[in-house]
């Protein structure tokens, strides 16, 4: 147990401030869905969407290898010399590619040819890009309280811009990109600042082949990934008139639907920053731990947790979605997530178990990075994405905003498994698929039985408290009963 709570102590460290940077960040919700109409939030969303996209083509799985290779200390100087290096060369040939398409890519997310809301995109990408491995360096020598702090300040340039540029000065869309540029150039200085005495190593060629080899899987593997997250806006605009007419009601067009499901998809971020949050802690923490003899038990014992942390996260987003939109931000006067939004809640209990399975991703991932069978993910990120283009074009004429939820959801499930039949085949790990299914099934019968209990008499918040409080009762003895046999075991 000492080895999970390092493992927990890294979580939580990372986990903090991941908390309250999206804590603070969650407050822009409730600036643009306020202020923006439904069109342009999704102008907004698309445009974010693009740079998640082009963020996988700039990093080409640079932040992985660093982690996979970094670990070696007598060569940690080298290859972060070398691969920044290579980096910084290559997001600039990349930029200069990107603004050569300008007059193709504006026009899929909303922007006309020449708009400085394209240049700012393209310098973001710029200055992430060359972060990604200091902050990498960061987290394989446990310095986590200097990773929160420059995760934190990033975020809050970003925000405290956003609020003086829109409310102050009256900017528009444009006032996002301007404060995202801002602390993106910050964030890359202080990570360069804390990173500085590893610029001490050399250049080295073969170190950069090994990098490359072991990196440049990520690349088809994050475009498949990126597929899996933010397509959808993409299908969701393409929607014919029509059917949104007959889905919504003739006052919404097309860029108003990806507005309102992009609100709403902000709840999911309560399981998305789980994943996070846990991931950034468990890839050190399995490569650290890969060679003990303990390492199969210590890992089947992380996936129960991971999976009573994931119930409780689902139970209270689902339970309490609408009491959470509803909270005011003092001072401004605006709700969480704008009324105008509302209509597409009906998708968050969906992404949520969405983002449930991607953790399992996560947790069954360790098989394949200690292995070194890297060259799997671009082959299940693919399956995933092909799932999630395919469901999107099925579903999405009939069942709009919740066809496009439920693609997601029967992507990640999809990766889960084939992640898991691979993972384990190279490294065996005795995980508790029985009790993990068990906690997931368990919490989605809880949240459907809501109606029922509000037949009784009860209200909606009473409801919903009992059945969180029968949630949490039930995970813990399952939790419980699922550790201790593994113990006897």
């Amino acid at each position: 147990m000492t080895k999970l709570k390092e493992l927990f102590s890294d979580t939580m460290i990372y986990g903090v401030s991941s908390v309250l940077a999206r804590f603070i960040g969650y407050l822009l919700v409730p600036l643009h869905t306020g202020v923006f109409s439904e069109d342009q939030y999704g102008i907004v969303s698309l445009i974010f969407a693009a740079i998640a996209m082009f963020n996988v083509l700039f990093t080409m799985g640079m932040e992985s290898a660093y982690i996979r290779y970094g670990k070696d200390r007598e060569e940690a100087k080298s290859i972060f010399k070398t691969l920044q290096l290579f980096l910084l060369v290559s997001s600039g040939l990349f930029v200069l590619i990107i603004w050569s398409m300008q007059p193709l890519i504006t026009p899929l997310i909303g922007l006309e040819s020449g708009d400085p809301v394209f240049r700012m995109m393209l310098g973001i990408l710029l200055f992430d890009t060359i972060a990604i491995v200091p902050f990498a360096e960061l987290r394989l020598v446990r310095k986590s309280i200097s990773f929160a702090v420059i995760k934190t300040g990033n975020v809050i340039v970003n925000l405290g811009l956003n609020f003086y540029l829109i409310l102050v000065l009256d900017y528009g869309i444009e006032a996002v990109f301007i404060s995202n540029l801002a602390a993106s150039l910050l964030t890359a200085v202080a990570t360069w600042f804390f990173t500085l005495p590893m610029w001490a190593g050399k250049w080295n060629t073969q170190l950069l082949k090994r990098a490359l080899l072991f990196g440049l899987p990520f690349v088809p593997a994050g475009f498949g990934h990126v597929i899996n997250e933010l397509l959808d806006r993409f299908f969701l605009k393409s929607m014919e008139p029509s059917t949104v007419e007959r889905l919504y009601g003739a006052d919404q067009t097309p860029d108003d639907i990806v507005g309102i499901y992009s609100a709403c998809y902000k709840l999911a971020v309560f399981m998305l920053l789980l994943v996070q949050m846990f991931r950034m802690a468990w890839q050190p923490f399995f490569m650290r731990q890969s060679e003990e003899e303990s390492a199969p038990k210590t890992f089947s014992q992380t996936f129960v947790f991971f999976n009573s942390a994931a119930a409780l996260i689902f139970l209270f987003v689902a339970l309490f979605a609408e009491q959470i939109v509803s909270i005011q931000v003092p001072v401004l006067d605006f709700y969480l997530v704008d009324k105008k939004f509302w209509g597409g809640l009906t998708i968050v209990p969906i992404l949520l178990l969405a983002y449930w399975f991607q953790g399992w991703y996560v947790n069954f991932s360790a098989g394949i990075f200690i292995s070194e069978t890297t060259k799997r993910l671009p082959q299940i990120t693919l399956i995933g994405a092909g799932i999630t283009i395919l469901a999107n074009l099925i579903l999405i004429p009939y069942f709009g905003m919740m066809g496009s939820a439920s693609a997601t959801l029967l992507s990640y499930f999809t990766m889960a498994m084939v992640i898991y039949y691979y993972s384990n085949k190279v490294f065996k790990v005795p995980y508790q698929l029985l009790y993990g299914f068990g906690v997931m099934i368990l919490s989605v019968v809880l949240y459907y039985s809501k109606p029922y209990v509000l037949q009784m008499g009860f209200t909606d918040l009473i409801s919903s408290i009992l059945l969180m409080t029968a949630g949490i009762s039930s995970v813990a003895a399952l939790s419980y009963m699922a550790l201790f046999k593994r113990q006897r075991i």
